[in-house]
């Protein structure tokens, strides 16, 4: 602190503001760093629209995993087969588990790749709540499936 004495003579005190300088700077280049490190955005992969001029016929890949919710009972089918309701997904983490395991043993990997063949796709009505949907994804992430896509239009049920 420095002094200085005024007209009336008596010390009139000064802060030295240099250190608090130093330190509001310190926590800017702090905040300047940490910035961009924290999650800005999720990530979203949305398919083209398909032109109108080219006529191309898609065949359906045979390891494409379905898991289907149906509104009226709340059970989940993959590919067609039960495993399990809504409130309870282990089941079906149990058996995504064990199709992944099948299918690195055999080795099932993605085209043009050396993954594992591991992409779902989850069908759901509109009329589903979106937390029951929830319990089926995370079910999923835990069994390993990546990526997970998500058809919610177009069902009746």
């Amino acid at each position: 602190m420095g002094m200085s004495t005024g007209s009336s003579g008596g010390a009139t005190p000064q802060i030295n503001v240099t250190p608090l300088i130093d330190v509001l700077l310190v926590l800017l280049i702090i905040f300047m760093v940490i910035t961009p490190l924290k999650p800005s955005r999720f990530e979203a992969k949305v398919p083209a629209e398909p032109k109108d001029d080219q006529q191309v016929d898609v065949k359906p890949n045979p390891l494409t995993l379905v898991v289907a919710i149906n509104n009226a009972d709340k059970s989940i089918t993959l590919n067609n087969e039960p495993v399990g309701d809504v409130s309870n997904a282990d089941p079906l983490t149990e058996r995504l588990t064990t199709v992944f395991k099948e299918r690195e043993a055999q080795g099932t990997f993605r085209e043009g790749t050396n993954e594992v063949e591991k992409t779902l796709f989850i069908k759901s009505p509109r009329s589903v709540r979106y937390g029951d949907v929830v319990r089926v994804i995370d079910a999923a992430k835990v069994a390993g499936a990546e990526p997970i896509g998500l058809q919610i239009d177009d069902l009746s049920n």
